[in-house]
């Protein structure tokens, strides 16, 4: 679908390393891999905040016969581990995995941190960047970076949620803000393997609403003819605080037997009350993941929830509303690493259309213009 404004924001050449948390740290030239899946809210002068992942690679990960990634030792203190080549599979240019556990073992190829970049209402132009405002890794929880925040407004504060990744679990932290700028971090809320965790932005039954996806290597099969196919699929959770939850007993968003587009899925954007086609209800966008070589093709679809029983689902496109978009990251060919991803992370109400925050290709930050009048069941 063509939408009338789509661009790029921000991307890897916007960055100033100089700044950067683990700038001075080690004795290896780092490069920003992607500046990307920036988590969005609009802040109290009118302009909005993105969230946005930077991930700080290496650039040469592959030196005297090792292969190495960056960690956190200790509070502002970033080191280098290298494994000798033999033991690393390094297929993928994001991660390496690491024979002989008899398990999945895998490390990044670059460490990820958080950058607040606050833009023009409309989200397309730079206001101001925060480095003095960033969210690096700082303990063991979270050693190998803070990924892919989601920012939610929900009873006159801000929480914000990150995946934080180490070799103790991969799990999603909580952050918390009366600004959106300066965050206090309040701990795990979710344990191994849970990711894309989403606040709803707003009040259900009075408690709080999240969408969680926890990830696994095993799956049940639903019964043969079933309309569901097994997988990843998007969960629901309540809190009486927005810190401790407790997973719901019926399923949320679940992938559909009939189409291997979305074979895999994982939440997008906070839910968000508005009405949809004369149906009044939690707006949510999520990613469904078509199976292709290593990473997929990633796109972007919605649902609209029951604004009192958000396990319903009371209206959806199978048609994806956002898609990868090569013409945007043409100018970036040189930076290229990963093609065919649209993220969706973020969302905005601006009257006629909501503005839509993703990442484009795990590299830049994309905005997107979505009327209304685009969401149509079908």
């Amino acid at each position: 679908m063509k939408m009338a404004v789509d661009q790029l924001v921000l991307t890897p050449r916007d960055i100033d390393l100089a700044r950067s948390p683990l700038a001075g740290q080690f004795d290896a030239e780092t490069y920003v891999l992607g500046a990307f899946n920036p988590g969005m809210t609009r802040l109290a002068n009118g302009n909005l905040l993105l969230m946005v992942r930077v991930a700080e690679a290496l650039r040469r990960p592959i030196l005297d016969g090792k292969v190495h990634a960056i960690r956190l030792e200790e509070p502002g203190r970033f080191v280098l581990d290298g494994w000798p080549l033999e033991l690393a599979d390094t297929a993928d240019p994001r991660k390496f995995l690491l024979h002989g556990g008899g398990w999945k073992v895998m490390a990044l190829t670059s460490l990820s941190w958080l950058l607040p970049v606050e833009v023009t209402p409309d989200g397309l132009q730079i206001v101001a960047i925060h480095y003095d405002k960033a969210l690096a890794p700082e303990g063991s929880w979270q050693c190998y970076g803070l990924e892919d925040a989601r920012i939610s407004r929900v009873e006159g504060g801000y929480l914000m949620t990150t995946c934080s990744v180490s070799p103790e679990r991969h799990s999603t932290t909580l952050y918390s803000s009366e600004n959106a700028l300066d965050w206090t971090f309040e701990g795990i809320v979710l344990d191994h393997q849970n990711k894309d965790m989403l606040i709803f932005e707003g009040l259900v039954g009075g408690q709080y609403w999240a969408q969680t996806r926890p990830l696994g290597d095993l799956y049940f099969a639903y019964p043969p003819g079933s309309e569901w196919r097994a997988g990843p699929s998007i969960n629901l959770a309540t809190s009486p605080d927005g810190r401790h939850w407790k997973p719901c007993l019926a399923p949320g968003i679940r992938p559909h037997a009939g189409t291997a587009a979305t074979a895999r899925m994982g939440g997008g954007t906070p839910p968000v009350l508005t009405e949809i086609a004369g149906q009044r209800g939690w707006l949510t966008l999520w990613h469904g993941v078509e199976p292709k070589e290593i990473v997929g093709i990633y796109r972007t679809y919605w649902s609209l929830l029951d604004p009192d029983d958000p396990s319903r689902v009371l209206a959806t496109n199978r048609e994806p509303l956002l898609e990868p978009a090569p013409a945007l990251t043409a100018p970036l060919e040189d930076l290229m690493y990963l093609r065919d991803v649209v993220f969706t992370t973020g969302i905005a109400d601006a009257g006629d259309h909501f503005v839509v925050a993703s990442g484009e290709a795990d590299l830049a930050c994309r905005i997107t213009h979505v009327p209304k009048a685009s969401f149509k069941p079908g």
